[in-house]
């Protein structure tokens, strides 16, 4: 049997190239011309699916992150998992050209990988630059390494490769990124398109940067040391398919040149820097031509996890083994620890106008600075061995006064200066208000504390754009830890904390804490709904209750609604039952009788 032309995880372009030349050959023969490829796929993306979809071979390509970039050859398949936090317009490259009588193509690389003049058989496309993130607050359990894909990797096309010792500080020789015996060479920083290069430009009017800015300003976002950001090049997709903060797999060719700098003032187009963006280092920000992206859910970070089918007595199994879990992080504050799961499983469901149904904001108090050291860190630490992005805010009046909460436009760099509140759906977020005391907010303490307000109670961040200011709807699960009631921040739930013991938390096992992991992500994901015959119970309840405490508003009744669809999807069931409705009328005639 004859083996491929091409090897798909050390030579992707090999594989983008037989199929272009096949294309084209059919093109000719029909009198097409070759910009009618602009914008459509060629059989690239059918080609990948099957290699990493039908025929498994997904598993096999390397995740990139910040501990393996540098490893990764140049030129070769790799996978990166992350939020999109910008949107950088679209590029302008030369997508096909003419060499002799053969047709060459871009598509897929930075560079040409031929000599290439400046002549009128070439047609320029367009791709699309979104500037990638790891999803923030992203927990160290969730991405399994990819030293063992990588070594493998590597072994595997040794043979292919001149082997030689990469130093961080060494420049890469350009030996080293062959990648074929078809003599498919890599990027080099000195032939950035030099023949017949064009500038990056946008295809939507944008303002341009002054010189200045292109030389000195630093063009890199500061990102923590092992965040790797990613600027991902995207073909023949519409708009519609990837939307700013949306999680994405991205599967594509991965280009890495640490030589490669921002042109200086002898190129030609150096006046022309109308996206900074498009020129950050590949040293700090490595580029990855698309090839297959998908977008992602929260449980596809729980890779270790059990994959089980949801069935009510493994269910109630793992729920009682939670909520002992719970119980005892919480010192034994059982009703705590129910309030706590319900939390955990909540997610925005729907939008009814303002109101974001499902959401269920937690706010513990009767805590101090002695008392949130202990039991407000093991919540903390529960709550990351749990769920897969989560955040911690600790509230000061000098945080608020100082802190950047939204993402801002900067229009000389031409990004988006991200924010604390910049978050993927299904985020945890605690604030910690125990060390809060009184002061004086300023102008941008005021604004923090409405977006906080908002973000807890419309799930809406507002992003500032300088000139207007556009809500974007998020999914984050906001915990509040303060002494008293929060006057800043209004939760769904208020309960005091009042804890038994402070006896330390036993050490889990890693089975429990898949189950548990797998137990969140899958039933917060279940849809749910309430019977006719259960409905009219509901209702006469909730009469009965309004006629009792007339305090009691629409509100409280979409919360105890919320509830009892929680308390049913927490035992793996899509339908509310009385039991369960009776069981959340418990729950809250007992933090009533806290409250007093």
């Amino acid at each position: 049997m004859v083996g491929l032309p091409y090897d798909f995880m050390a030579n992707p372009l090999g594989a983008v190239r037989l199929t272009f030349e096949k294309a084209m050959a059919a093109a000719e023969a029909s009198g097409s011309d070759p910009a009618n490829f602009d914008g459509k796929d060629w059989g690239v993306a059918d080609l990948f699916r099957q290699f990493l979809f039908d025929n498994g071979g997904l598993s096999q390509v390397p995740v990139l992150n910040s501990t393996n970039f540098k490893r990764v050859q140049p030129n070769t398949l790799v996978r990166f998992r992350g939020m999109i936090q910008d949107m950088l317009g679209n590029e302008l490259y030369v997508g096909v050209y003419k060499e002799g009588p053969n047709w060459r193509t871009n598509k897929f690389m930075d560079v040409s990988q031929f000599p290439m003049g400046s002549r009128p058989d070439m047609r320029v496309w367009e791709r699309r630059l979104l500037y990638c993130v790891p999803v923030p607050g992203q927990n160290s359990w969730v991405e399994p390494s990819s030293e063992a894909v990588i070594n493998c990797y590597r072994n595997g096309t040794s043979q292919q490769r001149e082997k030689r010792q990469r130093d961080d500080n060494t420049a890469t020789d350009p030996m080293d990124l062959h990648v074929s015996d078809d003599e498919f060479q890599g990027s080099s920083s000195n032939k950035k398109l030099r023949e017949g290069e064009l500038p990056f430009e946008s295809s939507k009017a944008q303002d341009f940067v002054s010189e200045s800015a292109c030389s000195s300003v630093s063009m890199v976002p500061t990102f923590d040391k092992d965040s790797l950001p990613c600027l991902v090049k995207i073909y023949d997709s519409p708009e519609s398919d990837l939307k700013l903060n949306d999680v994405f797999e991205f599967v594509g060719v991965f280009t890495f040149d640490p030589e490669l700098v921002v042109k200086d003032d002898t190129d030609e187009f150096s006046d022309l820097c109308d996206d900074v963006l498009a020129n950050l280092p590949p040293s700090k920000v490595p580029r990855l031509h698309c090839l297959i992206h998908r977008k992602l859910a929260v449980h596809d970070f729980i890779s270790n996890s059990p994959v089980m089918e949801v069935k009510p007595h493994l269910v109630k199994q793992i729920r009682e083994s939670l909520l002992g879990h719970l119980t005892a992080v919480l010192g034994n504050d059982g009703l705590a620890a129910h309030f706590m799961l319900l939390h955990l499983l909540s997610r925005v469901n729907g939008r009814v106008d303002t109101l974001a149904v499902g959401k269920l904001s937690l706010n513990l108090t009767c805590f101090n600075k002695e008392s949130v050291s202990v039991f407000g860190n093991q919540l903390t630490l529960a709550i990351m061995n749990l769920l897969p992005f989560t955040h911690r805010i600790p509230l000061t009046v000098d945080y608020l006064n100082s802190a950047s909460l939204a993402p801002k436009k900067d229009y000389q760099l031409n990004r988006l200066v991200t924010g604390v509140l910049q978050l993927a759906e299904g985020s945890h977020l605690t604030i910690d208000e125990t060390q809060l005391k009184a002061g004086t907010l300023n102008s941008v303490g005021v604004e923090n504390a409405r977006l906080l307000k908002n973000l807890m109670q419309l799930q809406k961040v507002e992003y500032d754009f300088k000139y207007y200011k556009m809500e974007m709807a998020a999914d984050v699960q906001l915990l509040i830890l303060s002494e008293g009631k929060s006057n800043i921040l209004p939760a769904d739930l208020v309960l005091p904390f009042q804890p038994s013991s402070v006896d330390s938390t036993e050490p889990v096992a890693t089975e429990a804490l898949e189950a548990w992991r797998w137990y969140l992500v899958t039933l917060r994901s279940l849809p749910n709904s309430i019977e006719p015959e259960l409905q009219k119970v509901i209702e006469d309840d909730l009469v009965a209750a309004r006629q009792a405490d007339r305090t009691l508003s629409s509100q409280d009744f979409s919360r105890l609604l919320t509830m009892g669809r929680l308390m049913s999807l927490s035992y793996g069931e899509t339908s509310l039952s009385l039991e369960h409705w009776q069981m959340v009328k418990e729950l809250e005639r007992l933090r009533r009788e806290r409250l007093k």
